[in-house]
């Protein structure tokens, strides 16, 4: 509740910190329709479990889409499937831990999007679901192709704690409508790579992420030097990546702290043991502490962009300042918005076009290109 608005519902604990990690910027940058994001935060600031208010959500979405495809409205079809597909992305974002709830919720959030990508138009992006082999199990992503199958250069982009994948088509969206590839990918401790395979984040992880890089290189269709980049937590993997991996042409760095820790708050606690894979806390500090991005030994040797929100209360500058350190001056660039909220959700639009121009001119500039 505000002073500004005396009338605002008073919340319970629980609904205050769901609105506070999925406020309304946040969940139309991750593709919800506008109105169901307003509907979310009003029924769930009216008592409805925010889990039961986004399935609605999605249901009638999916109803929508069902109606417009017997029509033979395709575009339409499409478009709400990937809004049902939004909507159960944070449906499942209620349960902080693996409960059968969850992984339900998360399977019909894939099922969703598999039924948009199963829509192609000749001026829409290509997308298809893929599926790497990695230590027994299977890592999942979504590549996302320019109408005409073709990609000048790839980006692959990857989540953090709670957000995965296809919460991340309206970025791949700026990168195809530029002539570039981007490969939604679901690491080690998350996504149906997590939740299906039972593929954890520990001291390894930067070698499954790396299995995205030889997807690319196996594709005949991905012709042209490969960018990665990482949001919120997902962006200490990528600067880690970047430094490991000479594959790595260009990163992008979008609110992750370089010295990672137990948090203090309970439900992001539960994230990270999630994504480590066990409730046993010495564990998952002994996973973090190894994840710690050292510049004197983490040395970045392609360009890279730095993105940060003034207002960013989980990834202050300072925590990411070492990326900085660890990479060079001369082809490290910051962009910094001072009311920028976590990851910039209010500003997506200019950070999407900023992202995806920046990889053009580094990937695929119109003279003087390179391929790999």
């Amino acid at each position: 509740m505000t002073t500004e608005n005396p009338e605002a519902p008073v919340l319970s604990p629980l609904v205050a910190a769901q609105h506070r990690a999925m406020p309304f910027t946040r969940l139309v940058d991750c593709g919800m329709d506008h109105a169901d994001a307003r509907r979310l935060l009003a029924d769930t600031a009216a008592g409805m479990p925010w889990q039961d208010s986004a399935v609605i959500l999605a249901e009638t979405q999916l109803e929508r889409a069902r109606l417009a495809e017997a029509a033979g409205h395709r575009t339409t079809a499409r478009q709400a499937y990937r809004f049902a597909s939004a909507a159960l992305m944070f449906a499942q974002m209620a349960y902080q831990t693996d409960t059968p709830e969850k992984r339900e919720l998360y399977a019909r959030h894939t099922a969703a999007t598999v039924s948009a990508a199963a829509l192609p138009s000749p001026h829409t992006p290509l997308m298809e679901r893929v599926n790497v082999p990695h230590r027994g199990g299977t890592l999942g992503g979504w590549l996302c192709l320019p109408p005409t199958g073709n990609a000048r250069a790839t980006v692959i982009v990857w989540g953090g704690l709670s957000g995965w994948g296809a919460a991340y088509l309206p970025l791949a969206d700026a990168y195809t409508a530029r002539g570039l590839a981007c490969l939604l990918a679901e690491g080690p401790g998350q996504g149906e790579s997590r939740l299906a395979h039972g593929l954890y984040a520990d001291e390894r992880v930067t070698e499954g992420f790396a299995r995205f890089l030889d997807l690319v290189e196996a594709d005949s269709r991905l012709d042209g030097p490969i960018g990665i980049q990482g949001v919120s937590f997902g962006g200490l993997f990528a600067a880690h990546l970047a430094a490991a991996d000479p594959r790595v042409a260009a990163v992008v760095v979008n609110g992750a702290p370089a010295v990672p820790a137990v948090p203090e708050f309970r439900t992001a606690r539960e994230q990270m043991a999630a994504v480590v894979g066990t409730e046993d806390l010495d564990r998952v500090a002994q996973v973090m502490d190894s994840l710690r991005f050292d510049p004197g030994r983490h040395r970045i040797g392609c360009p890279l962009l730095l993105l940060h929100g003034g207002r960013d209360m989980l990834a202050r500058y300072e925590d990411q300042e070492p990326f900085l350190h660890g990479a060079d001056p001369e082809t490290s660039t910051v962009r910094m918005w001072p009311d920028g909220e976590h990851t910039l959700y209010n500003h997506a639009a200019e950070r999407d076009a900023l992202t995806a121009d920046w990889f053009t001119d580094h990937l695929a500039p119109t003279t003087g290109r390179t391929n790999r």
